[in-house]
């Protein structure tokens, strides 16, 4: 009889229920990692919600914190028991995509090498880790060892949410003394606050409607706060406190019509639209924001850099003390509470950011 495992799993629009499945298979270039630590994702509740398709039975969550419990017979340079995480996005390194430098974009397997959104697999395309084991494809580009001393809670923002908000940041093209704009502060944006300040950024503003996010905005690096429930016009508050001349760079990391409006409204000409976000519906682009398309602005989108470099770094600016990610997670659950997780963030009750779950 095959070992089984308790997994999420959606079901239908509405229904992630834990089950239990069959313990994966390892092939030669795969790791089966066992999950200690992972959490829930705003793209989860896209799924659950029916927003972004995904094959039913298939496993959710794409935030592995682990042990290595099983190695392929092709990977070489990590052991059986250490410590590791793998990135949301496990490019396979090799594709024409990943060798061009965009590895979420990786189309291994297809006819020209590249799939636009190719790299995000777990929870998307095969079996994610919100469960007790999850396996890693392509292992020997995709595990990164945790170091000593950091706790899987310190880590756990790495594979995800703190690389897609520092890359906003990163495709922003920050340079030191610019004034950026920040539209929502959920766990994406309050990473990119944080990723902008490092890249130095002299002024940061931070655009929320919740008093804890604007508050924990703050702590991670915002010199200005905009509550757009007692503020009804961000773009005037922005421009008001620009003196006219808006920001250099503004960072979308809500993915609604309304934000990225806002957002392309503030940039200066010239300036820089980062969008992070995950769009439900087609965007509108405003003829007079646009310039006409004379106003020299750039728009940029982003998906979650992957891969052990991109994992390295991030642990390594965590293990450095720049920047705190613990301080994300305000709720714990165990996986057998998966199911009240989701509730509770789809929810967005009791000033959820992040929820850490533990198998």
């Amino acid at each position: 009889m095959a070992a089984m495992m308790k997994a999420a799993v959606f079901v239908e629009k509405g229904r992630i229920v834990l089950e239990d499945k069959r313990i994966p298979d390892v092939g030669p270039n795969d790791a089966l990692v066992r999950v200690t630590t992972t959490t829930i994702c705003g793209t989860d509740i896209h799924i659950l919600k029916g927003e972004y398709p995904v094959e039913k039975g298939l496993t959710i969550g794409h935030e592995p914190v682990g042990v290595i419990e099983k190695l392929g017979s092709a990977v070489t340079g990590f052991r059986e028991g250490q410590r590791v995480i793998a990135g949301a996005i496990t490019p396979s390194g090799w594709s024409h995509a990943c060798l061009c430098g965009y590895c979420s974009q990786d189309g291994a397997g297809t006819k020209h090498g590249w799939k636009a959104i190719g790299g995000w697999k777990f929870g998307n395309t095969i079996d994610g880790c919100q469960a007790e084991y999850v396996l890693v494809p392509d292992a020997m580009a995709n595990l990164a060892p945790i170091a000593d001393g950091l706790t899987d809670e310190e880590v756990l923002m790495c594979p995800d949410i703190m690389s897609t908000g520092f890359v906003g940041a990163e495709n922003g093209g920050i340079k030191i003394g610019d004034t950026v704009a920040i539209f929502a502060q959920g766990p994406i944006g309050l990473c990119a606050t944080a990723g902008a300040r490092l890249m130095g950024a002299s002024r940061i503003i931070a655009v929320d409607g919740i008093p804890e996010r604007l508050a924990m905005a703050r702590k991670m690096g915002a010199d200005e706060v905009i509550n757009i429930k007692a503020s009804n016009d961000p773009v005037a508050a922005i421009m008001e406190l620009t003196d006219g001349r808006g920001v250099d760079v503004a960072i979308e990391a809500l993915g609604l019509q309304s934000t990225f409006e806002s957002a392309l409204r503030v940039i200066r000409p010239g300036g820089t639209l980062s969008s992070l976000g995950v769009y439900s519906t087609d965007l509108r682009i405003p003829l007079d924001a646009y310039a006409a398309g004379l106003g020299e602005k750039t728009i940029r989108t982003a998906l979650c850099p992957g891969g052990k470099e991109r994992m390295r770094r991030m642990m390594d600016v965590v293990r450095s003390g720049r920047v705190d990610m613990k301080s994300l997670v305000t709720h714990r659950f165990t996986l057998d509470q998966i199911e009240d997780a989701y509730e509770l963030f789809g929810n967005q009750r009791d000033g959820v950011l992040k929820v850490a779950i533990t198998t």
